[in-house]
């Protein structure tokens, strides 16, 4: 199993400067991959409540997950570059194709392109995409990234967006960039079966991952496809002491996990304590 740490990028490691220093900080630690989220618009008063609780203050203060991948893929020559999560039906798919296709260039291929939905209906209503249409314009995203980063001419024409034929250039470095999707309802769980290469995982008690990795592994056999990998994002805060992280890193990579990651940004406040932590978590885990 892969080990992996999300970039500076909330609350107080919400400066860009940042971003490059802790990022070929962790490549020297050994972690194997590298993980921006995002965060559009932080509502005083939601619409939809934050699941499990009150919106992290932290979230007042975001980087661009896009400009967070840039700045590491420019820092760094080895670990894998992720988003967990970018909320795909908030963005035109014709401009994320080509930022992301730009990073995957950039990184000489190292891009994950890890999408979800959000769970924040402020944040649809901020960009003037329906709430309702979320599910169906994550489908089409797919489909037009799929067409941008064939071969020319590309062309689509579905029920959202209209692209006439025409070039698209550069192409990713990857002749198939991974992409990966979040969620955790039956709904979810059958759009990855069918679309992605990973599920974008969330740290649940080992049993309870174990049964969800398989139900995802059922829906892909059903579409005719192969076994999903996993990337899971564990956040600090919540598992308590760092012994104790690092052995639920350990039956996570007994489950068949490809890739776990930890996000520090929750629970430290500075980048020597950020480096601190890291580096005992990296240095406990040894798969």
């Amino acid at each position: 199993m892969r080990l992996g740490l999300t970039l500076p990028q909330f609350g107080p490691f919400s400066d860009p400067l940042l971003v490059p220093q802790l990022a070929a900080e962790a490549e020297a630690l050994g972690f194997e991959s590298l993980w921006a989220g995002e965060r559009v618009h932080a509502a005083t008063d939601p619409i939809t409540p934050y699941p499990g609780g009150a919106m992290p203050e932290q979230f007042r203060s975001g980087l661009d997950p896009l400009l967070v991948l840039t700045l590491a893929a420019n820092a760094t020559t080895s670990p894998l570059l992720g988003t967990s999560t970018l909320n795909a039906p908030l963005h035109p798919p014709i401009h994320l194709a080509r930022s992301l296709a730009g990073i995957d260039r950039l990184s000489r291929g190292r891009l994950i392109a890890g999408f979800g939905l959000s769970w924040s209906r402020d944040e649809y209503d901020a960009v003037g995409v329906p709430w309702r249409q979320r599910g169906a314009r994550l489908d089409e995203t797919l489909d037009v990234l799929a067409a941008l980063w064939a071969a020319d001419p590309v062309q689509h024409s579905g029920e959202f967006w209209t692209i006439s034929p025409g070039h698209f250039q550069p192409k990713p470095a990857q002749r198939h960039v991974p992409i990966y999707l979040g969620g955790v309802s039956p709904a979810a769980f059958r759009r990855i079966g069918r679309r992605a290469d990973g599920w974008l995982g969330v740290a649940l008690p080992v049993e309870a991952l174990r049964k969800t990795m398989a139900d995802i592994d059922d829906e892909a056999r059903r579409a005719g496809r192969g076994p999903i990998a996993t990337a899971v994002r564990i956040n600090a805060q919540t598992t308590g002491p760092d012994e104790q992280l690092v052995d639920y890193l350990h039956e996570l990579a007994g489950l068949g996990v490809a890739d776990a990651f930890v996000d520090l940004q929750f629970s430290t406040t500075t980048p020597a304590e950020f480096l601190d932590r890291a580096a005992r978590i990296r240095h406990g885990f040894r798969p």
